[in-house]
């Protein structure tokens, strides 16, 4: 999926396989068969062109991460302990991300004025505009970093599960 979400793009078999050779050794078998996988659990949609599939994702990158946060958070049975200890995690970058996200989802307070919510933004960060605001969480994915150098081409572990849910499937 990381290689997916990458193109950003509708992308061949080829395509993800030339990208993934730039680092290993890869059949064009093995992408074949994980991308028809990903297909069947309706992580991607594919449509022909000619005799080749172009896939696509179903779902961002910024939703699937969000539904394995929801999920994990779920869980808990402290929810509020599980977000203090989470909080605690972040990164002074991180918890700027999140109080910006907040700001996007809730819209500007009725008393706020444009200065004031300037003012409040940390070194030089972006305060969002007034269209911006009223969005969803979903059309306004708070991702803010690039690709990780950690990530590999990730799939989903097996379960047959929409990643719009994304209840109980980590992706590798």
């Amino acid at each position: 999926m990381t290689r997916v979400w990458k193109w950003n793009r509708p992308v061949t078999v080829r395509e993800v396989l030339e990208d993934l050779q730039q680092e290993r050794s890869i059949a064009y078998t093995t992408v074949m068969t994980v991308l028809d996988n990903l297909h069947q659990k309706g992580w991607v949609r594919r449509e022909a062109e000619g005799r080749a599939y172009r896939y696509e994702a179903v779902s961002t990158r910024a939703a699937y991460a969000a539904a394995l946060m929801n999920d994990a958070w779920s869980q808990s049975d402290n929810p509020a302990a599980a977000l203090v200890a989470f909080f605690g995690m972040m990164s002074e970058e991180q918890r700027q991300a999140l109080s910006d996200a907040v700001r996007i989802v809730q819209g500007p307070d009725p008393g706020e004025t444009t200065a004031a919510r300037t003012d409040t933004t940390a070194e030089g960060a972006a305060e969002p505009s007034a269209d911006t605001s009223a969005h969803t969480s979903a059309e306004t994915p708070v991702e803010t970093g690039g690709e990780s150098s950690d990530e590999t081409a990730a799939s989903p572990d097996g379960q047959d599960e929409n990643p719009a849910s994304a209840q109980g499937d980590t992706g590798r």
